[in-house]
């Protein structure tokens, strides 16, 4: 089959509004020197953008894709991602955006440099960095599988082109232009694929969806899963908050407010634009493949063989519905692919520019060389994650294991740093240690990892952990992190550790004397009255200092 040349003119045409506007919008960077201004677009998101770039991050080619893939092999009940992640942007908004975006803080790490000093700050950097490249690789190569299936285009091509897209309108208008063109990737999203949805459902070759809709789309959940289902679903909860792409843009809001409502706005955004994904999902789940030109006339093997499963949304608009629709159709996809892809790059670059590049390497360096070092980590960014686009066959397999890691390691993290002001390196450090070799013994179905720890109703025939094991993990690294905390700080004010072996200086010079925390106290509230004893209880005394 020859490359369908009206599809290809019609995806040309979508890149280049993309790009014309992506630039257009980086007119307000223009002589901009200030990288923290780049990075977070001057504070200056309003609610209305703030909303639409938040729920176009979320609303990817892995999330549109891969609700339709969910919905079609596994049923309804299954398909997790959408709650979860609108309920993961919810949470955000109500526990994490003020606290984030009142203190003024330019990443998601900052709160770990300035807390637990910035070596740890780049360590956590590892997580974070890898789930962004791996999200940014997954959803480019799901845009190649639908481009290779509706327009017969070589899927190599199609992911480097789109990534250099990306990568060119983000290194010159950096959120401002990222944010700009999420507006209309995302109305391009919900126009192509609502759009698409009638035309598909009433497809000769369709039945109604409303027949044995609950054995044939929507199913049921095995009991014997339920501990399965719960862990899955809270990683997706939980461990969707800790993502710099989100905190980017709850600090570019104007205000603290502003970042909590377009938080639970966006969450609602996601709701309402997996309902096409599920449609699509449903009409696949319903349609008589071996009737359509599908089988017919391609010649493809039904039922849909696994490794052509996660292309189902493409099929659905490459086989039921007409030429022009599916064109539209493809427009969306690629626009949700363009509306995440160039978020995760610029959130990975703006991280290691300021939390590894400036405060590890160069703590002297200057907002211009920050900058550039911004663009030239959006080009590495951008780079590594079209390679592995292209390299790796389980792609999503190995996002869906970093977005362990930010489950078991980042979001305790992130919580003990936020809300437990007495949290130091030590318990940090430990609880990263910890947790990561907790979760790695755990082994990885997906991966076909045997495990070395076998939980309670393990399945040995699948190597399969129905104890909830990826949220143990997290509650061992949250508890880590706060009892070696707390254990140490009282060692060293107690002096059962001398002060010398602060190595990460988390106490040295910081505890005052007990003499001098009664008098501050004294002058504060005349009415404090302590006995000698009652302050050797609370405070530190002098000689543990020496």
């Amino acid at each position: 089959m020859a490359v369908n040349v009206p599809g290809l003119i019609a995806v040309i045409i979508f890149y280049l509004l993309i790009l014309v506007l992506g630039l257009w919008a980086a007119r307000k960077t223009k002589g901009e020197t200030n990288s923290e201004n780049v990075m977070l677009a001057n504070r200056n998101i309003s609610l209305f953008v703030g909303v639409f770039t938040m729920t176009a991050t979320w609303v990817g080619g892995g999330f549109i894709n891969g609700t339709a893939e969910s919905v079609y092999k596994d049923g309804l009940v299954w398909c997790q991602a959408p709650l979860g992640y609108a309920i993961s942007l919810m949470l955000g908004g109500i526990f994490f955006a003020n606290r984030m975006r009142s203190q003024g803080y330019v990443t998601m790490l900052d709160p770990f440099s300035r807390t637990y000093g910035e070596r740890m700050g780049g360590l956590l950097y590892i997580p974070a960095l890898l789930a962004e490249v791996f999200w940014c690789g997954a959803i480019l190569a799901a845009l190649g599988a639908t481009l290779a299936v509706i327009l017969d285009l070589e899927q190599t091509l199609s992911i480097t082109i789109s990534s250099c897209i990306a990568v060119f309108y983000t290194l010159f208008g950096g959120l401002y232009s990222v944010a700009y063109t999420d507006i209309m990737q995302l109305t391009c999203i919900f126009i192509g694929l609502w759009l698409s949805v009638p035309f598909a459902m009433t497809n000769t070759h369709v039945t109604s969806i409303t027949t044995n809709s609950s054995t044939v789309w929507i199913k049921d959940l095995d009991p014997k899963y339920i501990g399965y289902y719960i862990d899955s679903f809270l990683l997706i909860m939980l461990g969707g908050i800790p993502w710099q792409a989100y905190f980017q843009r709850v600090l570019s809001a104007k205000s603290a407010f502003n970042a909590q409502i377009l938080s639970v706005m966006a969450g609602f955004g996601c709701i309402i634009l997996s309902i096409p994904s599920i449609l699509i999902g449903a009409i696949a789940a319903n349609t008589d493949w071996n009737a359509t030109s599908y089988a017919t006339e391609d010649n493809k093997p039904v039922p849909i063989p696994p490794e052509l499963v996660s292309n189902i949304l493409p099929l659905v608009l490459q086989y039921l519905t007409p030429v022009w629709v599916s064109f539209f159709g493809l427009g969306a996809v690629a626009a949700a692919v363009m509306s995440s892809a160039d978020s995760s790059i610029l959130s990975a670059s703006s991280m290691f520019a300021r939390n590894v590049y400036k405060m590890i390497f160069r703590p002297k360096a200057s907002e211009k060389e920050v900058l550039w070092a911004m663009r030239i980590s959006i080009f590495g960014v951008g780079a590594l994650a079209t390679v592995i686009a292209i390299v790796v066959k389980s792609i999503y397999v190995l996002w869906f294991l970093c977005s362990d890691l930010l489950y078991v390691i980042s979001f305790p993290q992130l919580l003990s740093v936020i809300y437990i002001r007495k949290c130091n390196t030590y318990g940090s450090i430990c609880g990263y240690i910890v947790g990561l070799i907790l979760r790695l013994l755990s082994g990885e179905y997906t991966l076909n990892i045997n495990p070395v720890i076998k939980y309670p109703w393990y399945i040995e025939s699948e190597g399969l952990q129905l104890f909830p094991y990826k949220t143990f993990s997290m509650l061992v690294t949250f508890t880590c992190i706060v009892s070696v905390s707390y254990l140490i700080r009282y060692m060293f004010q107690r002096g059962i550790i001398p002060m010398k072996f602060d190595i990460f200086k988390c106490f040295t010079g910081k505890f005052e004397t007990s003499v001098d925390i009664a008098v501050k106290e004294g002058k504060n509230n005349p009415s404090f009255a302590a006995s000698a004893d009652d302050v050797r209880d609370r405070y530190t005394k002098q000689e543990t200092l020496t």
